[in-house]
């Protein structure tokens, strides 16, 4: 079966040179390998199969370095063999392994490990062959090398007379380590034992679950043919991670295995929909549109736009596609055929707009298909931010390292003491723009100050205004260079509106279809478009196309010289775009991207003293150390550990660890929080269970109850205290994927309280949010809304938006109304247990908040029973709006 192999390349470490990937002259193709840079966009493509396994041929010279993994079945290898083909003598060569084990004498660039001679392969390519024992560094599901190649000899390479190059194959051995030379004299020709089945290579690369004393102190030890040459990093240890690491290599082992899970349940789970899935059930799912036609229609910043429409013109199906969702673009099926991935900008009930890297050819011709995709770019970057922040040294990654993994004696004390860059530290005697509330100044104080802070924001108490103060302090005290980011692009968006109302000058890194269409002229390439050099850039690449349109016309000598004026012009187009990209990132005081955005290639080598992460605790510690590594000496991190933790689709990575921000792990380390306690969104009768059950009564009002009138339109059960629970029979289904859950009692319920608060005229639908927790009953309420008034412009519901309890946090409406969906005779109540979830629905409302379920099965769990019990004690239970 053929398989496809994912190389991803680090541009940002030395240079990467792919002038040439080619097909193997004694291979037969049987798949396709895919070079994906750091943005996951597509290099070349090719796989060849020789006897000796899959390889993998590149033409240059250089310092690479990358991860290889097949992706399907998931089968990795063990061993990494460098071959190195010429038709002279190899003068000298080096193979370095990066093993990021600092204490074990390996420097941070991955000392020369382990390397030797198994022979010369016999044939007009013979070459110096090299192996490299290596255990994945990522689990079993990655392989993460360091591959430093130096050979100079002059010949003829790849019918090439090349000077100071050479060919290096990478060949990638599908089976456990059993290969063996017959003799260890050069000239002795390879063998390799007969590639087994894909479960055996599975089986043979798990590694133990208890590892050897040996491996836990991280030591290299000698080991026999079948073992490694490498310390064994383990699979992700079952139960919770530990608070402290007294070694940062258990950190580095725990960490990239619970990614690696994420990544691999996360693409086992689409492609198993992709292929076991009938059309018809992921159409219904939501995530799948078929029998497209498809039409250009104008540009986001050069990167073109495609319109998905039905072929026959009429409303597409309810989908699960949104706004910067990323989707892969087929003919038939995204499997097995050439496939263009894509960021969706909009949709409408008729059609869906895609922006694209390159548009395919033939886009008005026949149908197409849309598949929501997974996204690896993520995982990747989250992988290189952990070798950095261990296997760098303090001036590389971050000094922070040791006080982030609590290897410190008192870490508490470590985080307040004054950051170690350049210039006194400055108090905030006064706000000056007196905006700042007690708590909030405190907490701007201590940013200012601390080389680490946690400052905690409840519902309502302003910390993105907050986080906007401190960055615009510091950039006003010339602090910079400081790197603003949070784990959405909806925060990271608020984060950069507030900084350009302060008059501060900051830039937004990544997709401008991500990034609100209001602040898009604010993005990295909407400056690039309106910088001073653009007119010398375009005239440059009408001057690069012409001569390339004239190459088919020359010969010899003629072409030859075209070539080089080709390569001369490309680099000065690459030299003047980096010229441009540096002034505007040198200029700017502060760089807004998300967290995982922050490992974007464009940022290069760049170091930033100064981190603020917005959304800490939705962010996994991985992906709060992107942006750390970065050279943070001093930082911010901005959240709320009672609200919704990070987002985790495996589950075993969750258990793992992964789950936990960073920002709780150092809660539980014993870092304080400076906690904003003034909430200025909720009615204080909305406020009153939350700020006594989840803030220990900490919480104070800064707004009134005649500031918060209770909307018209439902009949509150005291019109002093606008929240009710609305008591609805009907059992719960489960939908077609069998994994989500929907109620269509409470579906009903709620389209008739939404109804008539709308009708009554005191609120219009974007007043209105309709919250759920589960997807299923999002695509019920959804289709339900639609059908009765319509959602889009002109609708009866026009501006209302039915969202899960994740999709609301940091979210607020009027009047929120809250459907539980849980109702059956066990009394489950499944991820609705989670007192974070309660909290964060239960928050966003400002002057109404309904609340629509069946109380029997949510008594069955101990925060719902109090919040009941509190609505019954102040009668405000809604039993007369009737049952469905």
């Amino acid at each position: 079966m053929a398989r496809e192999v994912f190389v991803a390349f680090h541009r940002h470490v030395g240079r990467v040179q792919t002038t040439d990937v080619h097909w193997h002259r004694f291979g037969k193709v049987v798949g396709r390998v895919v070079l994906r840079d750091l943005e996951g966009s597509c290099i070349r493509s090719n796989i060849g199969r020789h006897q000796r396994g899959f390889f993998l041929d590149l033409v240059g010279l250089g310092f690479v370095q990358g991860r290889i993994g097949c992706s399907d079945e998931f089968v990795f290898t063990d061993d990494l063999l460098i071959v190195v083909h010429g038709g002279g003598k190899v003068v000298g060569w080096n193979v370095h392994r990066d093993l990021v084990h600092g204490q074990n004498g390996l420097d941070h660039r991955g000392a020369l490990l382990h390397s030797r001679v198994l022979g010369f392969q016999e044939g007009e390519d013979s070459g110096l062959v090299v192996g490299v024992r290596a255990r994945a560094l990522v689990a079993r599901r990655l392989v993460k090398f360091v591959v430093a190649l130096r050979a100079c000899w002059p010949g003829h390479l790849g019918h090439k007379s090349t000077e100071g190059a050479g060919t290096f194959c990478l060949l990638f051995l599908l089976s456990p380590p059993e290969h063996e030379a017959t003799s260890s004299s050069p000239g002795s020709r390879l063998r390799f034992n007969p590639r087994p089945s894909p479960s055996a290579c599975r089986q043979s690369l798990i590694p133990p679950r208890k590892p050897t004393a040996m491996a836990k102190r991280g030591g290299v030890r000698r080991m026999n043919s079948r073992s490694r040459d490498a310390p064994v990093p383990r699979e992700a240890d079952d139960g919770p991670a530990p608070v402290r690491w007294d070694r940062g290599q258990d950190h580095l082992e725990r960490f990239t295995g619970l990614i690696g899970q994420e990544l691999e349940d996360e693409l086992a789970t689409v492609e198993e929909r992709w292929r076991h899935w009938s059309k018809s059930r992921l159409v219904e799912a939501g995530l799948t549109l078929y029998d497209l036609k498809a039409r250009p229609r104008g540009r986001l910043f050069g990167d073109p736009i495609l319109i998905f429409e039905a072929r026959d013109g009429g409303r597409l199906p309810v989908h699960r596609f949104s706004h910067g969702d990323m989707v892969i673009l087929s003919r038939t099926r995204p499997w097995g055929e050439k496939t263009v991935e894509g960021l969706v900008l909009d949709r409408g009930p008729t059609r869906v707009r895609v922006v694209v890297g390159e548009r395919p050819k033939g886009v008005r011709d026949g149908v197409w298909r849309l598949d929501r995709g997974a996204n690896r770019v993520a995982h990747d970057r989250m992988a290189d931010a952990l070798l950095r922040l261990h296997d760098a040294g303090a001036d590389d990654g971050t000094p922070l390292r040791d006080l982030l993994l609590g290897q410190v004696h008192d870490p508490a004390s470590s985080a307040a003491s004054p950051p170690s860059i350049g210039g006194r530290p400055r108090r905030l005697r006064n706000d000056p723009s007196g905006t700042l509330n007690a708590s909030q100044s405190e907490a701007v104080e201590a940013a200012l100050n601390q080389r680490l802070t946690l400052i905690q924001g409840p519902p309502g108490t302003g910390k993105t205004h907050t986080a906007v103060h401190v960055l615009a302090t510091m950039a006003a005290q010339g602090r910079g260079p400081i790197l603003a980011t949070a784990e959405s692009n909806v925060a990271v968006d608020n984060l950069l509106e507030g900084l350009l109302d302060a008059g501060v000058n900051a830039v937004r890194i990544g997709q401008p279809v991500k990034v609100r269409a209001s602040l898009r002229e604010a993005t990295l390439d909407a400056r690039l478009e309106h910088h001073p050099l653009q007119e010398d850039l375009a005239a440059l690449r009408e001057e690069h196309a012409t001569l390339k349109r004239g190459l088919s016309g020359l010969k010899g000598k003629e072409r030859g010289m075209a070539h080089k004026d080709l390569s001369m012009q490309r680099r000065e187009m690459q030299r003047l775009e980096q010229q441009m990209v540096d002034g505007l990132l040198d200029d700017a005081e502060v760089v807004c991207a998300t967290t995982v955005g922050s490992g974007h290639r464009i940022l290069g080598s760049r170091r930033f003293p100064i981190v603020l992460v917005d959304e800490a605790t939705q962010a996994s510690e991985p992906s709060s150390m992107v942006p750390i590594v970065r050279g943070c000496r001093h930082l911010v991190l901005v959240g709320d550990h009672r609200q919704l933790p990070p987002t985790v689709i495996s589950d075993r990575a969750a258990e793992g660890g992964l789950g936990r921000s960073l920002f709780e792990r150092l809660i539980d380390l014993g870092l304080s929080t400076h906690m904003l306690t003034t909430q200025y969104r909720m009615h204080p009768s909305i406020r009153e269970f939350p700020g006594a059950r989840f803030y220990d009564g900490r919480l104070e009002d800064g707004c009134d109850r005649s500031e918060r009138p209770p909307p018209a339109g439902f009949l509150w059960p005291d019109w002093d205290r606008p929240v009710a629970f609305v008591p609805v029979d009907g059992e719960e289904e489960l939908d077609a994927e069998g994994s989500s859950k929907a109620n269509r009692d409470q579906a009903a319920a709620t389209f008739s309280i939404v109804r008539d608060l709308l009708a009554a005229g005191d609120l219009e639908g974007h007043d209105v949010g309709v919250v759920t927790p589960y997807t299923a009953q999002v695509r019920m309420m959804t289709d339900l809304f639609d059908e009765g008034g319509g959602l889009d412009e002109g609708g009866r519901f026009h501006g209302l938006e039915v969202r899960s309890v994740d999709g609301y946090q940091g979210r607020e409406k009027e009047v929120i109304v809250f459907c539980t969906v849980r109702s059956n005779p066990r009394g489950e109540i499944g991820f609705l247990a989670d007192r974070r979830r309660l909290n964060v629905a239960i928050t966003r409302a400002r002057r109404g908040l309904v609340m629509v379920g069946h109380p029997q099965t949510l008594r069955r769990d101990g925060t719902w029973r109090a919040w009941l019990d509190w609505a019954e004690e102040l009668g405000l239970m809604a039993w007369h709006v009737g049952r469905g």
